[in-house]
């Protein structure tokens, strides 16, 4: 959340014209601006928007089919750290309607899986208009940085950011000090996961890569090649983890260099090169809320 595609390129600031595919469901809707609406091109696809904004996408039928780039980007990381089939203990900061964890529950089943969503109205109109939540994933309403900083040591095997009031990461979960905390309940071969969108030319991008090896000893990013290229507004990927080499990057370049959106994958000296005198962000130097 938010999400662009490349047939519908989002403005500065995450808005965008509304697609004539999307067609509102029946009496659904609220003061706050959200709504669920089907998606004309798949009929069994289901849009979650925030004042027309696109936030995830749901297809009822099929629990695999996977919309948005980023979300590809983010399972491709997931399948290719841990063995196929295999449960983990997951934990999502920021839950929409649940695209990933009906994913992971499909294809990892048994993964016992936490959400944090902070708006109730998402909450509410999830549980109503679309199908039910699998039975091993809980969700709650609350904040991802005191979620985070209340749970356990070494407990969760993912842990998956996707935090956005409007099209902007609250600052309270871009520091340094975040970061730790996630690291702290992540597990030796853990893996965390952040969807970040930016605008040319990245600098909030190369704050956050540069905030996650503050603090983690390997990390890469996953974007579509035009972003990389300053040509596009989106969404890019950033995997981090407690090993060196402990993430997937030769297979994960080829992998997503597969996908219908062709991506690349910036890892060692090209990420050196990214991220070349950018600092860390810090509470200190945040607005943090």
């Amino acid at each position: 959340m938010p999400a662009s595609t490349p047939a519908e390129p989002a403005r500065a600031g995450g808005h965008r014209a509304r697609r004539p595919g999307r067609v509102p469901l029946p009496a659904v809707g609220s003061a706050t601006g959200l709504e669920i609406a089907v998606d004309r091109a798949r009929p069994t696809g289901r849009i979650l928007l925030a004042d027309g904004v696109e936030q995830s996408y749901v297809d009822i039928a099929d629990p695999h089919h996977l919309h948005f780039e980023y979300v590809r980007r983010m399972a491709a990381v997931v399948d290719l750290a841990a063995p196929a089939g295999r449960p983990l203990a997951v934990l999502h900061l920021g839950g929409g309607a649940l695209t990933l964890p009906r994913w992971l529950a499909a294809t990892r089943p048994g993964s016992p899986q936490r959400v944090v969503e902070r708006d109730p109205a998402v909450v509410e109109l999830v549980r109503r208009e679309l199908p039910p939540t699998p039975a091993e994933v809980t969700v709650e309403i609350g904040d991802a940085r005191d979620a985070v900083t209340a749970a356990p040591s070494g407990g969760y095997d993912l842990v998956l950011a996707d935090v956005y009031r409007a099209a902007r990461m609250p600052g309270h979960v871009t520091s340094v000090e975040f970061v730790a905390e996630v690291a702290r309940v992540l597990r030796p071969d853990g893996v965390y996961l952040v969807n970040v969108t930016d605008l040319p030319p990245l600098v909030f991008s190369r704050t956050q890569v540069a905030t996650l090896r503050a603090v983690f000893a390997d990390v890469c990013l996953v974007a579509d090649r035009r972003m990389l290229r300053g040509r596009r507004y989106g969404n890019l990927v950033l995997a981090a983890a407690h090993r060196p080499d402990r993430l997937p990057v030769r297979r994960l370049a080829a992998r997503v260099a597969r996908d219908p959106v062709p991506g690349g994958v910036l890892h060692g000296a090209a990420l050196d090169a990214f991220v070349a005198g950018t600092r860390p962000a810090t509470d200190a130097g945040l607005t943090v809320g």
